[in-house]
């Protein structure tokens, strides 16, 4: 068998793995080899080469690298705390979702989750780090599989399994311990040496590397405010029966989903109304900060605060940072030479500071508007005053940060964080990363609003997600509050708008491999009509048809 590599062609034995090639190309990589890409498609270490091929290698600092990396760390923990309390004595564990560095878990069964345990558990998968023990991967008809993950009590993927269109389904296994993973693994458990399981809240916290340091777990990094938001999201997605894809996938089934669509927009507005008294409780407030990521639905949000804040005897104006860029000659450039619209200094701070005491000040102030076609701020004769009952509404990625706002009396604003935090998991043990939803969000909503193909989405997000990095995550726990604005049912819905957007992605592009993933990953939903979505719906400003101006 012939593999070539960086241009040089080496015969292997006609049993050879990938892991056996990657083993001679290792100490040329600082980091270690996690996959291969072998004539352009992904594969991982365990398999055996079945033809001649070109081989490059994707190590733990790539993306889909460190996401196997992670996978890995999971199965081993599964498998400890199935290996410590046994089998018998519990009844699920669930990953639940992702906050700073680390994976929140919870555990159910006769036994306590204590810090003793935790230790345990961390012992145990150092062991098994230690033995190298082999992870294999088979593939099982349909009957067969669903005959063991009923053995072994794992309903969640019995109901996955049932909306599957395929034959048969690939398991892995680690020393008798199955199990289903949406995405790739590394071959055995001498791979994963650096990680962390602490006892945390009702649970645990399994504290990983980052991916651009993949040999140190930093200390966890409290997060008060998120997790109780995503805990808040995860609590209630279970009391309306829909934990994870099999759940949603038998309520579509069952012609439920307007009922479900109108309680989680209930929820959502519910929630809208609970921060619009917040505000008004707080006398001195004049002006409403909202920020979040790309994607996070802070247009709609804000009309949609703004609505309650009226009916509270408020009289809001919605103001975006946008209309404060600098001209587009006087934008920063990052360090390829594109614009760099992310960063602070794409912003008039000064000018937006000056405006907004004036207005604090009793004067009348002409507010600009940025014209984005010519790349210049106008001034069109939009003039305000602020009135006693008067409160601006000012939405914008840099709005919890204090050198946005730095002149303005903290006691006169009031800062909200909003950001689409999935609390949807494909399965209790393959959890849905909140940056998918949004990017299925962008790459809809861009198509339809900017005439934007899902490769030039794709290829942009690494940029917007090093810009929310730098801008908005930092300044994220000072938020007074924290608003989800994801809808359980709007991947069944965004599937129909994003599948055509990203078929169209060939393969042999860069961005081939994402869209791949991404197909995969909606392949496991059944399809939503948006034509029972309320028009003031956030889903609305991604998909079209809302009432606001989005």
């Amino acid at each position: 068998m012939k593999v070539t590599v960086n241009g040089v062609a080496t015969e292997y034995h006609e049993d050879a793995t990938f892991e056996e090639v990657a083993s001679n190309y290792q100490a040329e990589y600082k980091n270690e080899i996690a996959l291969v890409i072998a004539n352009g498609k992904i594969h991982e270490l365990h398999k055996k080469i079945k033809e001649d091929c070109e081989i490059s290698f994707l190590t733990l600092r790539d993306a889909i690298g460190h996401r196997a990396y992670v996978r890995t760390v999971k199965m081993m923990f599964l498998k400890a705390i199935t290996d410590i309390v046994g089998r018998d004595d519990l009844e699920r564990v669930k990953i639940e979702f992702a906050v700073s560095n680390g994976y929140y878990c919870t555990a159910k069964g006769n036994f306590q989750i204590t810090r003793e345990l935790a230790d345990e558990i961390q012992r145990r998968m150092l062991e098994m780090a230690e033995m190298d023990m082999l992870i294999t991967k088979k593939y099982y008809p349909m009957a067969k599989c669903m005959k063991l993950i009923r053995k072994y009590g794992m309903k969640d993927k019995e109901k996955l399994f049932r909306y599957r269109r395929s034959s048969g389904v690939n398991l892995y296994c680690l020393d008798g311990f199955y199990d289903y993973y949406y995405g790739y693994m590394l071959p055995s458990t001498g791979y994963v040496k650096h990680f962390q399981v602490v006892a945390y809240a009702e649970g645990f916290m399994l504290v990983m590397p980052d991916e651009k340091d993949p040999f140190r777990v930093r200390p966890l990094h409290a997060q008060e405010k998120l997790f109780r938001t995503l805990k808040e999201s995860s609590d209630w997605t279970t009391h309306a029966g829909i934990d994870n894809v099999g759940e949603l996938n038998d309520m579509i089934c069952s012609n439920r989903m307007q009922e479900m669509i109108l309680l989680q927009e209930a929820e959502q507005e519910r929630r809208i109304g609970e921060i619009a008294r917040e505000v008004v409780g707080h006398s001195h407030v004049k002006f409403v900060m909202i920020a979040g990521p790309s994607s996070s639905g802070k247009t709609s949000f804000a009309n949609r605060l703004s609505i309650q804040l009226r009916a509270l005897g408020k009289v809001p104006h919605l103001i975006s940072l946008d209309d404060y860029f600098v001209n587009r000659e006087d934008t920063p450039r990052d360090e390829k030479g594109d614009y760099n619209f992310e960063c602070l200094g794409a912003i008039d701070v000064e000018m937006f500071n000056r405006d907004m005491l004036k207005l604090l000040g009793g004067e009348e102030v002409e507010l600009p508007s940025f014209n984005f076609k010519i790349g210049h701020r106008e001034y069109l004769g939009h003039t305000m005053k602020l009135e006693e009952e008067d409160i601006l509404v000012i939405e914008g990625i840099h709005g919890l940060n204090p050198k946005m706002s730095y002149s303005l009396p903290e006691e006169s604003k009031f800062k909200i964080y909003i950001s689409a935090l999935t609390s949807l998991n494909i399965d209790d043990h393959n959890r849905i990363p909140t940056t998918d939803g949004r990017l299925l969000r962008r790459i809809v909503r861009d198509a339809r609003t900017r005439n934007s193909s899902a490769k030039r989405t794709i290829q942009m997000w690494p940029s917007v997600r090093r810009g929310e990095e730098e801008n908005i995550f930092p300044f994220q726990e000072e938020a007074d509050v924290m608003f989800n604005s994801v809808l359980v049912y709007e991947l069944a819905v965004l599937k129909q708008y994003a599948e055509p957007l990203l078929f169209s992605i060939r393969e042999g592009e860069p961005e081939f491999y994402e869209a791949k993933r991404l197909l995969r990953f909606l392949n496991y939903f059944l399809g939503v009509d948006s034509a029972s979505i309320p028009n003031n719906s956030i889903c609305r400003e991604f998909v079209g048809g809302s009432c606001f101006k989005v």
